[in-house]
């Protein structure tokens, strides 16, 4: 399998852990670019074993890329940290499984530009500064965050959030609440529609029929009570979404502090047929890990999501091989270890991205190869592409395999 990989510049993503944040230092130099190193990881790449534990699990998946339930739109979601946020390596994914299966439009995606580093490639979303963000690191919030765990409030009129996109249906996330504040849809500028999110604490929905071709879509709040939006959900009839749900900073645990009520609803209602956990950079440098607390509350996190959306499949991604000071995170080996424990406790995949890119000290190579930052933490873009390239491909492995077991 041949595998171009395209060499660009990006800064880093601003992963960190759960600790006051150190002083600013001066960024390290990046590492000597080396055509050998390149050439060793696009081997790995093209020609390594494939790292996919307890392919099995994922069945309920493939047998719905194989013969999606109607209407047919497939929805996959990306549950991360940074690794996931900067939407290289989701987009990626995205792209191949789109080619592959059909464009099932961008999916859901967060209200506006909720924190610095949030980014999707396929819609653009914007909103007003007068909207607050709940879920990110630094301002957790009361837990009602809806699918991704990330909510933005407004408590005066004239804030906006607007969307931009083609799609078939489109559907609007948010929440009602005692005093809850009013709001006005606006399809390209013109007023459609007055919402009032006043009532209960829950999870609500808003189903608008797209029109066709690319649209903005808008949210403008009238009056000065709080309106709190989750996201949109913009889909086609068929095909294939890939949505990009990543925290800056976020460790697998984050989902435990969810409103469960709001997210099962929200979850339920997405009907996910494979959610993928991407966690671990932050817990290996989390002073306060220890291996049968995080293994118990992994666990928890798988609990909490197949209560949520048993029809859905569930991969656990390890974190990828990470140094600092020119040593491994000091709990990495222990933190792959209790993941891999809970995915098999819980029955579901899991794939070991460390030694799907070499190893132990592999960063290194891929640093040097143009495709790992120089924190020896992040991926360049192109390293993100390449890490889908892998996964995709040992994916579809598993794929064709249950597609021809099932033919026979």
């Amino acid at each position: 399998m041949k595998i171009l990989v395209f060499l660009v510049a990006f800064g880093a993503l601003g992963l960190t852990a759960n600790a006051a944040a150190p002083p600013k230092k001066k960024a390290p130099a990046p590492p000597v670019f080396s055509q050998a190193a390149l050439d060793a990881v696009q081997d790995i790449a093209a020609n390594g074993p494939s790292t996919l534990q307890n392919p099995s699990a994922l069945a309920p998946f493939f047998e719905q890329l194989a013969h999606p339930v109607e209407p047919g739109n497939v929805h996959i979601l990306q549950y991360g940290d940074s690794h996931t946020a900067s939407d290289d390596w989701a987009n990626a994914m995205r792209q191949a499984f789109q080619a592959k299966f059909g464009f099932g439009g961008p999916g859901f995606a967060l209200a506006g530009r909720p924190f610095k580093g949030y980014r999707r490639f396929d819609v653009n979303g914007s909103n007003t500064l007068g909207w607050l963000t709940d879920g990110t690191i630094g301002h957790p919030g009361d837990g009602r965050l809806g699918l991704g765990g990330i909510a933005i409030t407004a408590r005066r009129p004239a804030e906006t959030v607007t969307l931009d996109v083609e799609c078939e249906n489109l559907q609007l996330y948010y929440m009602t609440q005692p005093d809850g504040g009013d709001f006005v849809i606006l399809v390209d500028g013109r007023p459609t529609q007055t919402v009032s999110t006043e009532g209960d604490f829950a999870a609500a929905y808003l189903t608008y029929g797209a029109r066709t071709g690319p649209h903005r879509y808008a949210i403008k709040t009238t009056s000065t009570r709080p309106v709190r939006l989750f996201g949109w959900a913009a889909d086609n009839r068929a095909g294939i979404s890939y949505e990009t749900l990543g925290i800056n900073g976020a460790q697998a645990t984050v989902v435990l502090d969810w409103d469960e009520a709001v997210y099962s609803s929200n979850l339920g209602l997405r009907k996910p047929a494979l959610i993928v956990l991407e966690y671990g950079t932050n817990e290996a440098l989390n002073p306060r890990f220890t291996f049968d607390g995080y293994m118990a509350q992994f666990g928890q996190v798988l609990a909490k999501i197949k209560r949520a959306a048993p029809q859905a499949s569930i991969l656990v991604v390890g974190p990828p091989d990470c140094l600092r000071s020119a040593r491994p995170l000091p709990h990495i080996d222990a933190v792959i270890g209790a993941q891999k424990r809970a995915a098999e406790d819980a029955g579901c995949a899991f794939w070991d991205w460390r030694a799907r890119m070499g190893g132990s000290g592999s960063v290194r190579q891929w640093a040097r190869a143009g495709l790992g930052q120089a924190d020896y933490i992040h991926m360049t873009g192109p390293g993100y592409r390449l890490t889908a390239t892998m996964l995709f491909h040992d994916l579809m492995q598993e794929y064709d395999r249950y597609a021809a077991a099932r033919t026979e």
